[in-house]
């Protein structure tokens, strides 16, 4: 990486020619950290640098920001800052989703700046953050919610407060599961958090899976900023968990998006103890593939279900998950494909984590069931075209480079996929070709989605067993980004700067 200094230095002298430019920022005094009695309030360590990130005017963020790293402030401080600004500003209503991406995509964007080469590593964290002021203002107009400060009142005992949780979570109680969850933070173990957490936040197919994604990448950036900052975390997802917006209580109704998630418990009960000691068999994938094509959620759970109990491994079966979701996207390349492929990343990852096997047998379950649920809500959106994934053939091109693929995506989707099954299909080839797909994603990115989406896509396409792999990343290059397309603000300001 390069020197961190440095390369604020040289930012800060292109947008102001000085030190001396950054005079007109005011300092801040004890008095103007202080937090509403009545808001949540974080660690005195970081409350100064959230409350930094929430008061600047989005104009003034950026420079803002190169002025706190120039000061010696840290990535992580700043990550820890950025994550937490958003949950105490940004409501996961009504769905968690739209403005909320500003706190769903800030692990995506570490995981992004992660695999960055070092001119850009910084550019996912400062268009993070700048898209979290424009979350930040959409929530002032829809009612300038704030996240509550903790509950201090009709707190569960601790011995009991992981059942109060769970149970207020099944009743879909909102302020009995604030009080549980407060207590929970501060006694439980992340393990113990994770488990009870996971087959609440995969239950139902509302807000498409962002509960189940919001959880799993809580849970990975607790795991970089630190778990000091895990009390309002745990809140927040257990509000998000119970957002049924525009539907009665689902504890008391029966409602279609919570129906599967009901009866995979059962399916569950019926997996043998031995699920987990068939060999992978990679062609197994595509009779998984094929059969989500047309299957209903249930269907889908119960052929997961009778694969498993004739010698399948589930990983095979998590291959064929994956490559429906990549199909799917190459059929609509739209949002509803689009979080399939992103929804199962999450999913797979609880499925990986949870320590109890019932969990992660109904997890499988419910990622099978939540495919046909993204392709009807896909369908609904607009036909889906009939390309067959498993069928594509690679660009017969000999030209064909890494330079024409990028130019052919979001101009000829097709072509560029069969042209990405051509190079995928080429180990020495394969890196480069990530990592300009990732390149252009902080060249042109200006959406949470575009985040979102190739983090999840291509650490995914290193969890695929090898001979899906090359298909898997075809399917998803029609949601990548091309040379074409116009280079961000922020991306040539982050480039000026290096």
């Amino acid at each position: 990486m390069q020197d961190r200094r440095r390369f604020v230095r040289n930012s800060i002298g292109a947008v102001t020619g000085s030190m001396a430019g950054l005079a007109w920022l005011p300092k801040l005094a004890a008095d103007e950290v202080a937090v509403a009695p009545e808001h949540v309030r974080f660690h005195n360590d970081i409350e100064p640098l959230v409350r930094l990130l929430e008061d600047t005017p989005r104009r003034q963020i950026v420079d803002r920001v190169f002025g706190e790293i120039h000061s010696g402030r840290s990535y992580q401080e700043l990550l820890a800052a950025l994550f937490l600004a958003g949950i105490r500003n940004v409501q996961p209503r009504p769905a968690v989703g739209f403005k909320f991406h500003s706190v769903l995509v800030v692990y995506s964007a570490h995981q992004a700046s992660l695999a960055a080469v070092d001119q850009h590593r910084w550019t996912p964290l400062l268009w993070s953050i700048d898209y979290f002021k424009r979350a930040q203002q959409t929530d002032v107009r829809e009612g300038d919610w704030t996240m509550a400060a903790a509950p201090s009142s009709n707190l569960p005992d601790p011995q009991k407060a992981l059942q109060s949780l769970d149970d207020a979570l099944t009743r879909w109680d909102v302020e009995a599961a604030d009080a549980a969850a407060t207590v929970v933070a501060r006694t439980a173990s992340a393990a113990q958090i994770l488990n009870l957490l996971s087959k609440h936040a995969a239950r139902d197919y509302r807000s498409i899976g962002h509960k189940s994604i919001y959880l799993a990448n809580a849970f990975r950036t607790l795991g970089v900023i630190g778990w000091q900052h895990a009390e309002p975390v745990v809140r927040s997802l257990c509000y998000a968990i119970l957002n049924h917006t525009g539907d009665p209580n689902p504890a008391t109704s029966d409602l279609e998006v919570d129906r599967v998630g009901r009866s995979n418990w059962t399916l569950a009960e019926q997996f043998s103890a031995g699920w987990l000691s068939s060999e992978r068999k990679p062609i197994e994938s595509a009779t998984v593939a094929k059969e989500l094509r047309t299957a209903s959620p249930e269907q889908a759970s119960e052929f997961v279900l009778q694969l498993i109990q004739s010698g399948c491994h589930p990983d095979s079966v998590y291959d064929g998950i994956m490559v429906a979701a990549a199909e799917m996207v190459s059929r609509q390349a739209a949002i509803v494909p689009l979080h399939a492929v992103t929804t199962s990343n999450a999913m797979r990852f609880l499925y990986r984590t949870v320590q109890d096997n019932r969990t992660r047998q109904w997890l499988l379950l419910q990622n099978a069931a939540f495919i046909p649920h993204f392709r009807r809500s896909a369908e609904d959106r607009g036909k889906l075209n009939d390309t067959d994934l498993l069928q594509l053939a690679p660009s017969e091109d000999d030209s064909t480079n890494l330079d024409a693929v990028f130019d052919l995506v979001r101009k000829d989707r097709p072509e560029a996929a069969r042209s990405v099954l051509k190079l995928a299909s080429q180990p020495q080839v394969t890196h480069r070709l990530i990592g300009q797909a990732r390149e252009l994603v902080f060249l042109k990115g200006n959406d949470a989605h575009d985040y979102k989406f190739s983090s999840a896509a291509l650490e995914d396409y290193q969890q695929i067993a090898p001979m899906w792999r090359a298909r898997y990343l075809a399917g998803c290059s029609y949601l990548l980004h091309g040379h074409s397309e116009r280079t961000t603000d922020l991306a040539k300001r982050v480039l000026q700067f290096g």
